[in-house]
């Protein structure tokens, strides 16, 4: 099912019976970069904010939760730059397979995603951006997936939340819903397939879990957020920093 909320972005969504021999839930928004269509980083340095309230407030056509944070306290949990200025560092003992991956925005607001340039903890400050947002694990790099490491947090189902650049410049915006009946949520390996198949070159998770959230306006949360434990658009969970997407269109 696909709607077109504005030029150059689109909404598409399917509930699927026997993906990987199970219900799954996708929504994803696909935007076409070469439209000039801005996309921000809203983020709060203290306390939570839910992905719906950011997205209302940067007046953004579409909008998905961003990468991990501190569930306790708020604040990122990875490497975030915000407007070139480095707002956290990735906390100590953060599992580096899950911040291996860099979701740039530059000063022409061209987007990108790398990979982390060094395997040391400070080796994103090496990259210029007006904007970076880490996460991880890294899906596919170059056209190509990646091995990833055998560990429950890569090989169970979960909800899953993902970006990724086609070879033609559109970013995938992607939700994968679980923890239900309805959904079962994919693992890592699942997810790295289906963002191949959606034709991206370069992608990479972000936070999932009871964060997994896409909105869109008009429509409000489109996908079936499971904070709440149940398969509706009412367990939206509060994060910190979500990936929105602008355009000038009224």
């Amino acid at each position: 099912h696909t709607t077109t909320l504005s030029d150059g972005v689109s909404w598409k969504y399917f509930h699927f019976d026997t993906l990987f021999s199970a219900k799954q839930y996708i929504t994803l928004f696909d935007v076409n970069l070469n439209k000039g269509i801005r996309v921000d980083i809203p983020y709060v340095s203290e306390g939570f904010i839910k992905t719906s309230e950011v997205a209302a407030d940067s007046n953004a056509i579409a909008a998905i939760n961003g990468s991990f944070f501190d569930t306790s306290k708020g604040g990122s949990t990875v490497f975030f730059r915000k407007n070139e200025e480095i707002i956290n560092h990735t906390k100590e003992g953060f599992n580096p397979y899950r911040e291996n991956a860099g979701f740039v925005v530059d000063k022409s607001g061209k987007v990108s995603i790398i990979r982390r340039p060094s395997d040391d903890i400070d080796g994103w400050e090496s990259v210029e951006a007006q904007h970076l947002l880490t996460s991880g694990p890294l899906l596919i790099d170059e056209g190509e997936p990646v091995k990833q490491l055998d560990q429950p947090f890569n090989t169970n189902r979960h909800p899953r939340t993902a970006v990724g650049i086609t070879k033609d410049n559109h970013l995938i915006c992607l939700t994968v819903d679980g923890r239900s009946y309805n959904s079962y949520g994919m693992s890592i390996a699942e997810l790295t397939e289906i963002m191949q198949v959606l034709g991206c070159v370069q992608s990479m998770n972000l936070d999932g879990g009871g964060s997994t959230t896409a909105w869109a306006k008009g429509y409000g949360v489109v996908n079936y957020p499971s904070d709440n434990k149940k398969f509706d658009h009412k367990g939206e969970r509060s994060v910190v920093n979500a990936i929105v997407i602008i355009t000038d269109q009224k």
